[in-house]
């Protein structure tokens, strides 16, 4: 399984570098990279989102127990731990597999609060977007989407996935 792990792993990066050169100029191959993985991650949450939400949900309030939960909210509960897995793999061996030196619990935790935080984040975009301004659901899962990749790039860069730094003597 694990060798499987890693052909995927080097079959996804050669692909993504393959890209890469005429971008050379303009930003930096972990930044692209993170650009290729992200933008695909968040492009298969959308696709997720909206087939969840239109087909599975078919747009209905969800009753569980005494509570109604949303349809658009529902079915970004269901496809936010799907793509935050596959998010996760990317960002870790593809994006920043320089990281690997800080431990896993230490990289976790970190990755957990994150996470809470664009979960956070999501709930509060979208109900902003759809209650309030009146949004369909889908654009605004769309501008939700990329209002949180922002926050969670800079999070994970220079907090999650930080390289520890070495001491100059």
């Amino acid at each position: 399984m694990r060798k499987h792990f890693r052909s995927a792993r080097d079959v996804i990066i050669s692909t993504i570098d393959s890209f890469y050169p005429p971008f050379s100029r303009i930003i930096d191959l972990q930044t692209f990279r993170y650009a290729a993985c992200g933008g695909t991650n968040s492009l298969f949450d959308i696709l997720l989102y909206s087939f969840t939400y239109n087909y599975i949900l078919q747009k209905s309030i969800i009753h569980l127990g005494g509570i109604a939960i949303s349809p658009y909210i529902f079915a970004m509960m269901v496809t936010f731990p799907i793509t935050l897995l596959t998010g996760f793999l990317l960002m870790r061996y593809v994006v920043f597999p320089d990281s690997k030196a800080t431990r896993k619990r230490v990289q976790g935790s970190r990755y957990i609060g994150v996470v809470v935080g664009c979960i956070f984040l999501n709930y509060i975009f979208l109900k902003l977007f759809i209650e309030k301004f009146g949004w369909w659901p889908l654009p605004s899962k769309m501008a939700t989407t990329v209002l949180v990749v922002l926050f969670s790039y800079f999070s994970q860069k220079h907090f999650t996935f930080r390289v520890p730094s070495t001491i100059k003597s």
